[in-house]
């Protein structure tokens, strides 16, 4: 697993795309009560970029399994822009196969925040 706790926790290009998207102060919480990550998982398959390790300490690291891990052990493995833990189908019914050791990129995205949003829009679900 990578020991590289320094690297960006977000992907290049990411925090742009959350400064430039234009959400209204009501797209910004106000409705964050409602969104079901369970209905979603829009954020687990936004980006290959996204699901990356950053903050995580070495024993955290070595609890996810290894093939969810990508091959350079940089983040999650994805199919895709899709996160391959995630199951179901987004915007109806997911469930990530290792929420109890998901890494800190995955639990820092809050459900009605900017991240959240900014995936939700771009899979054209309700905000």
């Amino acid at each position: 697993m990578p020991r590289n706790a320094d690297r960006d926790p977000v992907a290049p290009g990411l925090l742009a795309l959350a400064a430039a998207a234009d959400f209204s102060p009501l797209e910004r919480g106000a409705g964050a009560a409602l969104f079901d990550c369970q209905a979603c998982g829009a954020c687990c398959s936004y980006s290959a970029e996204w699901p990356r390790f950053s903050t995580e300490d070495d024993a955290q690291l070595d609890r996810i399994p290894q093939k969810f891990v990508a091959a350079d052990e940089s983040g999650m493995r994805c199919d895709g822009v899709r996160c391959s833990a995630l199951s179901g189908e987004v915007g109806k019914h997911t469930a990530c196969g290792i929420y109890d050791v998901r890494p800190d990129v995955c639990r820092a995205c809050m459900p009605g925040g900017d991240d959240c949003l900014m995936a939700r829009k771009a899979h054209g679900l309700p905000l």
